[in-house]
């Protein structure tokens, strides 16, 4: 598929998950709830003053860090129209919403202290121009927390990217890559970002923070 077939896919997939997406209806989409605690816990380590959630969805995790650090400047960012219209309609004060691509930030250089992605960057079609672009948005020390599938062996994300998602992508998902380890690490380094942690969480799930250390 092209990149655009990917992007498309994904909008009409969450286009469609929207109106669920933060309710019992939500079927797999409830596994990212799985994802926030780890988060918040990686925030407390540091103060930070304003933030970016990429692949925001519905704004369930600003939601959360709204009424656990109000005082904090918040920007959620999405490419579902959808989506971004239901986090809109919850109303949060100084909370920034934007229908954007994460693969290409649309925000000024050294804008925020952290950037947070949860169950988004695998399905981006051009992910080391995600990474690029958080970079460029960080401010030095700043710090990306990054949540998502993968697999200890390289031969069970082989299983998921060549069998599996193929198959899934049939029923209108827009899913592109797993990454191991080593992928991250190489598509940080080339970002000029230094990741500091990686660890396999729980079912399929990867933990993993990086820094602008200039």
């Amino acid at each position: 598929m092209t990149d655009k077939e990917y992007k498309e896919l994904s909008i009409a997939e969450f286009s469609k998950a929207a109106k669920v997406y933060e309710t019992d209806r939500a079927g797999v989409y409830k596994m990212c709830r799985k994802d926030y605690p780890d988060v918040l816990a990686e925030l407390e380590k540091e103060e930070f003053t304003s933030l970016l959630d990429c692949g925001c969805g519905t704004a369930p995790m600003l939601t959360l860090l709204k009424e656990k650090y109000p005082d904090k400047r918040y920007t959620g960012i999405d490419l579902t129209p959808k989506m971004i219209e239901v986090a809109r309609s919850k109303n949060m004060p100084d909370v920034e919403l934007v229908v954007g691509d994460c693969e290409n930030l649309p925000f000024d250089e050294g804008s925020f202290d952290v950037v947070i992605c949860c169950q988004s960057f695998h399905h981006y079609p051009n992910v080391q121009d995600f990474f690029d672009s958080v970079y460029r948005v960080l401010r030095p020390g700043g710090r990306l927390i990054l949540r998502d599938m993968t697999a200890n062996s390289a031969a069970a994300r082989w299983f998921m990217n060549k069998i599996e998602m193929p198959i899934i992508n049939l029923s209108g998902h827009g899913d592109v890559h797993v990454y191991g380890r080593d992928e991250v690490n190489d598509l940080c380094n080339n970002a000029g970002l230094k990741m500091e942690l990686f660890e396999k969480r729980g079912f399929l799930r990867l933990h993993c923070v990086a820094r602008k250390m200039r």
